[in-house]
């Protein structure tokens, strides 16, 4: 009998401790994040984290009557470590909803794992590789950010026809995202009749240090080289370039001329100015809703960038969307998720770089910035704005089915002869 009795009392004193911890459970959400906070890249998931925190820190960390719970993963722009991160947030962590991740081969990846987990929730961070959503996509991933296609709208004809440039060769990192990028800027530029031949487009592998064997077979019968390499390997690059006495001008892919790169250190800074790109986001857009972004990023990130980066700008959005959706379904996940998605999926807000929606895919349509590097007033470098090109879809306005006539992105689409 006193066993019985010990028994009930201990019972008693285990449901009493836990109630609390699970009355807080319930009126909290934990939140994943994931970004690429190791190798090439790290800058740039450093300052991806940023754009986190900074929605958080809007939303007082409190969405849909919830506190969120902030669990952040690392990866190294691999897909393979950032399925390990991903699930660890999902698996173990517990997470119904998760930020990320940064890179574009990572974004394919964790698309595909998303497919395994009905129940989760998965908003893109940065990743802008065209099939993360465009083919096979997943129902329960979104992307409130444009893809790197979108992001080089505009380009193609501004080079061919404000700057002159018939022939172009080709430097970009070896995966899925530059793919993309390089096609969105081809596809224009060669049906304006502008070449790009095969033979004159240079991939590397993410985390290149040396470029010396790449510059020297860099031709010199073309009027400028587009170059899509971000963090470390675009600093890399330009350093070496410009040492090796390089005069070809640049056309930049949209992370090459971040502030991820720009805002870097120790390199020289006159050799990158008149650089024309295309991208997310423009330092120098004279519009009150980006100068409050800006504000706000300087205030909560002096240790940051003189300017928010893209990729800060990204998770920002895709933050701030997944808060507005538990803001709209009261912060109920209890159905698996079901009403979040479908709040998800009409959502429509104003971003600090203009109002964007999703399609039938859940992909962006959004504002894209044609833009040119200056030196700004401070001695920073900067993106001024040339051209706003308002509410660009993934099939860059073409129907879908057409537009999945031009194949998939790679090294030889467009050809471009």
């Amino acid at each position: 009998m006193n066993k019985k009795i010990k028994l009930s009392i201990a019972t008693a004193m285990v449901a009493l401790l836990a109630g609390p911890a699970l009355a807080q459970d319930g009126d909290t959400i934990k939140m994943g994040a994931l970004a690429t906070m190791e190798g090439a890249f790290a800058a740039l998931g450093e300052d991806s984290m940023r754009g986190v925190k900074m929605a958080l820190e809007e939303f007082d960390y409190t969405a849909g009557g919830k506190k969120i719970e902030l669990i952040t993963g690392s990866s190294d722009a691999s897909p393979d470590s950032a399925i390990r991160a991903t699930r660890k947030l999902v698996e173990q962590d517990g997470v119904p909803l998760m930020i990320g991740p940064l890179s574009g081969s990572e974004g394919l990846a964790v698309k595909d794992y998303a497919k395994t987990q009905p129940d989760v929730t998965f908003l893109n961070g940065s990743s802008a590789a065209q099939d993360t959503t465009l083919r096979n996509p997943s129902d329960n991933f979104f992307r409130f950010g444009a893809d790197g296609a979108q992001w080089m709208a505009g380009l193609g004809e501004y080079v061919f026809n404000e700057k002159g440039y018939k022939s172009v060769a080709v430097l970009a990192e070896d995966y899925s995202f530059p793919y993309t990028q390089v096609f969105g800027f081809l596809e224009p530029f060669c049906r304006a009749g502008g070449k790009a031949p095969v033979d004159a487009r240079f991939w590397v592998p993410i985390g290149n240090k040396d470029y010396s064997s790449v510059i020297a077979a860099l031709p010199d019968d073309v009027d400028a080289i587009y170059v899509a390499l971000g963090g470390a390997d675009a600093v890399n690059f330009l350093t070496q370039y410009e040492q090796a006495g390089g005069e070809l001008p640049l056309i930049g892919g949209s992370i090459t001329v971040d502030q991820s790169v720009l805002g870097s250190k120790g390199r020289t800074r006159d050799f990158i100015v008149g650089t024309p790109s295309s991208g997310p986001i423009s330092d120098t857009w004279d519009d009150p809703r980006w100068a409050a972004f800006v504000e706000a990023y300087q205030t909560q990130f002096p240790d940051g960038f003189p300017s928010p980066s893209l990729f800060a700008h990204g998770y920002y959005i895709n933050t701030k969307a997944a808060l507005l959706a538990l803001e709209e379904v009261g912060g109920d996940l209890s159905d698996g998720g079901a009403k979040f998605r479908e709040a998800l999926s009409n959502l429509e807000f104003e971003t600090p770089t203009g109002m964007v929606s999703l399609d039938e895919r859940r992909q962006a349509v959004t504002d894209v910035f044609l833009t040119e590097v200056i030196e700004g007033p401070d001695g920073n470098l900067l993106n001024k704005t040339i051209q706003v090109i308002p509410q660009v879809n993934q099939t860059l306005g073409l129907p879908y089915d057409q537009f999945l006539e031009y194949g998939q992105v790679s090294r030889e689409n467009p050809s471009c002869e």
